[in-house]
């Protein structure tokens, strides 16, 4: 998908590029900054920054990979914080956008990003996650490529306190243990036994009418593809930004486009629900056509019905939430 959290070490993603959070003087560091340096070579990385030498706040260098997976690194600067009131957003919001706009010109189709600045800078977590996956999806908006957000461990993933409540409690209220959905499951299976015996019974009385195989073929009904572009039209919106909102890349769609029968998997068809703002009527009419459906018996689902029901349709933020309760991503 165009834009993923990971728990990973940054230094081992096999990516373009891998982004390090970077001082001014391009100097082996603490944290993630010091990591990288030790994984590339140390010796190596430092000769390579100290030809660059400075790199002011918010903007960004290049050098090689050395002995990364990657096979280049991008050094940005981020802004240390003091209380927000210092264009600490802005400055941030520039390294985001420098890294990007420098990974892109140097032909990467993949990069790797920490949360700068949330180390020995300050940054507050929360605030931090936000400006950039806000800045990454509008990067996105315009351009294709693979972006990682990745976090060491859950402490360094800054879900707000408050959402996360709340949708632990949704959980909660909402959540039915999978025992008694079996139990249910296995007395609907019981009725439609019978019923199907009775219905039997009573055709045998009469002369039971044949259906042939053209006729039955001839009732299929609308397809998941079929039903997304219809969706697409009746919403006004463009398939670039469908695709993209719902944070998937362009050659997936073109196969959901090109082929009627194609069924994706779940959290694609979500994305696309999310980019689409379906209610949730429509989103299980949706999910239908893919073979699919919503249960209390599914964190998340439960999930994703939470974020339905509060018309919060930012497909990132859906993930960070995802994310915090260890469930697949949206997208593709």
């Amino acid at each position: 998908m165009p834009l993923e959290i990971v728990r990973n070490d940054i230094t081992k993603m096999q990516v373009d590029v891998v982004v390090n959070a970077a001082n001014t003087s391009l100097q082996m560091g603490g944290g993630v900054c010091g990591a990288i340096f030790r994984a590339a070579g140390a010796e190596q990385l430092r000769e390579a920054c100290n030809e660059i030498g400075q790199c002011p706040v918010g903007q960004a260098v290049i050098t090689e990979g050395f002995q990364l997976p990657a096979k280049q690194i991008i050094h940005t600067v981020g802004p240390i914080w003091r209380d927000g009131s210092e264009n600490e957003e802005a400055l941030l919001r520039q390294c985001y956008k420098s890294s990007l706009v420098l990974a892109s010109s140097n032909g990467c189709e993949s990069i790797a990003f920490p949360l700068i600045s949330t180390g020995i800078y300050g940054y507050p977590k929360e605030k931090a996650l936000q400006v950039a996956t806000s800045m990454i999806s509008e990067f996105l908006l315009e351009h294709e490529m693979q972006v990682y957000i990745v976090v060491y461990d859950k402490k360094a993933f800054g879900l707000s306190e408050k959402l996360f409540t709340s949708i632990h409690q949704y959980i909660d209220e909402h959540y039915v243990e999978e025992q008694l959905i079996q139990f249910a499951r296995k007395r609907l299976e019981l009725r439609e036994v019978l019923e199907s015996q009775v219905t039997i019974q009573e055709a045998s009385k009469g002369k039971p009418q044949k259906r042939r195989l053209e006729d039955l073929l001839g009732q299929l009904d609308e397809s998941f593809s079929e039903r997304l572009l219809r969706l697409i039209d009746e919403k006004k919106m463009t398939d670039v930004e469908t695709y993209k909102k719902a944070n998937i890349d362009r050659r997936l769609f073109s196969k959901i486009r090109n082929s009627r029968d194609y069924t994706p998997l779940k959290k694609t068809v979500i994305g696309f629900v999310i980019a689409l703002e379906l209610n949730l009527d429509e989103t299980i009419d949706l999910l239908s056509k893919a073979g699919y459906t919503l249960s209390h018996s599914n964190k998340f689902d439960l999930i994703i019905k939470y974020f339905i029901e509060e018309e919060n349709y930012n497909i990132h933020e859906i993930n960070e939430a995802l994310f915090a309760f260890d469930q697949v991503l949206l997208g593709a």
